[in-house]
């Protein structure tokens, strides 16, 4: 089992992403609130030690406390906060939004700490006032012991090496998986940097058929061949990629959690890296 630091932590290299326990896109909230606290126990026993979350995941947060708390002591939660798109008022309140949204995640965790919060940003790459000001939410709320790490969310390659310029970054996540690599400078550059990539949509984006990675007819083939699952077969990929990756697919299934933690046993030989490292991002399945 690998691990990677995330901020002052090593943390196995496979966790778990549990926005998808409060229902499709997060929201309506779980259908089995037994199940899915089940889910989480689950993920814990099997040695899953970095969980990420959000608050704006509806009643998430809640399930997590709910179903782990106490905390082991080798729990990372690592949640994230965003300047939401339909709040009113003037850009110099977005610091105020940070800050609440931090303390949100704090109390329905009841936590006294995160591990660390990511920076959620809009995806258009600027460097500008508006992203120094929330970057700056951050570092106060970091500075002032509420959260032990910054991370970056849906981050251009401008802004990052913007951003650790002047403060410390332990971990980015993007969206990243076989058939979008469009962030491998962002990984790159966090990799130069000890700073921990997180992939999310690792399994790809949209689900249904119209998924660009399970549907794919080489991973198909390939997970076939080596009879492992299509997402076993793209979750280790990722892991083989680079060393900095660490994985929080998401599901709110006992059967695909054991599915996608067992992708670290799964070994890729040099056929199946080939053919994976040849997908592009046009190329559909059967």
């Amino acid at each position: 089992m690998s691990t990677f630091p995330l901020g002052r932590w090593r943390v196995r290299r496979s966790g778990y992403g549990a926005m998808q326990l409060d229902g499709p896109f997060a929201s309506g909230g779980p259908a089995d609130p037994a199940a899915a606290a089940g889910v989480l126990r689950a993920a814990v026993a099997a040695g899953v030690d970095h969980i990420d979350t959000a608050q704006y995941y509806g009643a998430v947060n809640s399930l997590i406390r709910e179903a782990l708390y106490p905390y082991p002591d080798n729990l990372v939660i690592v949640s994230k906060v965003a300047v939401r798109g339909d709040a009113a008022g003037p850009e110099s309140g977005e610091s105020r939004q940070l800050r609440a949204g931090i303390m949100d995640n704090l109390r329905s965790l009841r936590v006294g700490q995160l591990a660390a919060v990511n920076l959620r940003l809009p995806g258009d790459g600027r460097v500008d006032a508006r992203f120094d000001d929330q970057l700056a939410a951050l570092v106060a709320a970091r500075d002032e012991g509420l959260i032990a790490g910054v991370g970056l969310s849906n981050v251009s390659h401008r802004q990052l090496r913007h951003a650790t310029a002047g403060t410390d970054i332990v971990c980015v996540q993007n969206l990243f998986h076989l058939a979008d690599r469009g962030a491998s400078p962002v990984l790159q550059e966090c990799l130069s940097r000890g700073i921990a990539f997180v992939p999310f949509c690792p399994l790809g984006w949209p689900r249904g058929e119209a998924n660009p990675v399970l549907r794919n007819r080489v991973v198909i083939q390939t997970a076939a061949r080596l009879g492992a699952s299509p997402a076993q077969v793209a979750l280790q990929w990722l892991l083989q990629h680079a060393p900095n990756v660490l994985l929080i697919p998401g599901t709110a299934s006992m059967a695909h959690l054991r599915d996608n933690l067992a992708a670290e046993n799964v070994t890729l030989d040099d056929e199946a890296l080939r053919d994976l490292d040849g997908i592009g991002i046009t190329q559909p399945g059967p």
